[in-house]
């Protein structure tokens, strides 16, 4: 990215963050009117988280990782701590609206008084939720058992295992340990497949690659299988690709292999749907992967964003794995993601393909999971009865 570029979207950055700590700001501080020793300390710390996203940024790139991440950790649990409250006082003042215009106006001292009600509670729901978000986001990551039946599926393989593992985003927050973890939980399913749909990393080979060689160790009969994310194409796609290979693990960029024999079935991996618009020959390209597809076996896709699927189903796939969405991971953020892609968590139906979308095993950005909790997912999958 050029200089400019970076300039316009640090500018950009700087823009929001002080419109949003500006409302932030009034609502909290000013409104409720604190003692001026109060005001002045909470106005100072105002104005240094308005900088913050944008000092963090830099500092992470330029600091050694011992360092940067600390930074890390404090920018991201401030964002989500900001989203919380900027959702809560939106709410709030909503109802001050309708509550006010009902009435007559109010007095000056009603007024303090219903900023201070709202001021309080924001910061202490805000703060409550915030923590449980943090603490869901941190703990054991949960396996989710999902039973499939499919048509066409040859009862041989009844009870056949994929695991999958989805939007680790090991990155400033996301370390070995976390990999480490994830690896022996998956390893103690004993599963058939193992698959990752994408958004593994959020950085470059050089600075996290130590950190992603544990998946080195997954074990399944089937092999290890790889479809890239939108987060890899921010973090350097060839080099990624390359190195996984290295770790055993098998990338499908656009491609089709033959899993179980001539009883099994098909699994197809494809670019992620953004893939294109980075050029250097990426880019999903679901014909391609099919061509001399024999349609008498299953079929099974990975495609990182469920959005995949509208294609997926005119082509006749019979199951296809997905991530993406976290399942919003922070409510009420998933009506927001709904918006953008068809299934925002869970398993649907399209047609004759079904669809499973991930919540993610890892999270992006902050540290936070509310009502999407993280997951390792066991599809156990069946002959339709």
């Amino acid at each position: 990215m050029s200089l400019g570029r970076i300039a316009v979207f640090l500018t950009v950055i700087l823009g929001v963050s002080s419109l949003v700590h500006y409302y932030l700001w009034a609502r909290l501080v000013r409104d409720v009117e604190l003692p001026a020793p109060w005001t002045r300390i909470l106005t100072a710390l105002a104005v240094a988280l308005t900088l913050l996203p944008v000092a963090s940024m830099l500092l992470m790139r330029a600091l050694p990782r011992t360092f940067a991440s600390p930074i890390a950790w404090v920018a991201m649990i401030w964002l989500g701590l900001m989203f919380f409250l900027l959702v809560i006082l939106s709410a709030g003042d909503l109802v001050r609206f309708i509550v006010t215009r009902a009435q007559s106006p109010l007095s000056a001292d009603r007024r303090l008084f219903f900023a201070r009600v709202l001021g309080g509670a924001t910061a202490l729901v805000g703060v409550g939720v915030a923590t449980t978000g943090i603490a869901s986001a941190l703990a054991k990551v949960a396996v989710k058992e999902v039973k499939i039946a499919l048509g066409g599926w040859n009862r041989a393989l009844d009870g056949y295992t994929i695991v999958q593992l989805t939007d680790v985003h090991v990155g400033p927050t996301i370390g070995r340990a976390f990999i480490e973890d994830i690896v022996a939980q998956t390893n103690a399913l004993s599963p058939d497949l193992v698959v990752i749909t994408g958004d593994l990393v959020d950085g470059s080979v050089a600075e996290l690659g130590q950190f992603v060689e544990p998946l080195k160790n997954l074990r399944a009969k089937d092999g290890v299988f790889f479809v890239t994310g939108n987060h890899e194409y921010y973090s350097g796609v060839d080099e990624w690709l390359a190195f996984l290979t290295t770790l055993g693990i098998r990338p499908l960029r656009n491609e089709r292999i033959a899993i179980g024999g001539e009883n099994g079935f098909d699994l197809v991996g494809i670019d992620d749907h953004r893939a294109k618009d980075f050029g250097n020959g990426h880019g999903a390209d679901l014909p391609k992967a099919l061509v001399g597809r024999n349609k008498e076996r299953p079929t099974v896709l990975l495609a990182h964003q469920p959005k995949a699927v509208t294609e997926a189903a005119a082509h006749g796939i019979d199951l296809q794995l997905s991530g993406h969405t976290h399942g919003g991971q922070m409510f009420p953020f998933n009506y927001l993601v709904g918006i953008e892609q068809p299934v925002v968590a869970g398993l649907q139906k399209f047609g004759e393909t079904q669809i499973y979308v991930s919540r993610g095993t890892g999270y992006w950005g902050p540290p936070m999971r509310l009502g999407a909790p993280a997951e390792i997912t066991r599809l156990s999958i069946h002959a339709a009865v």
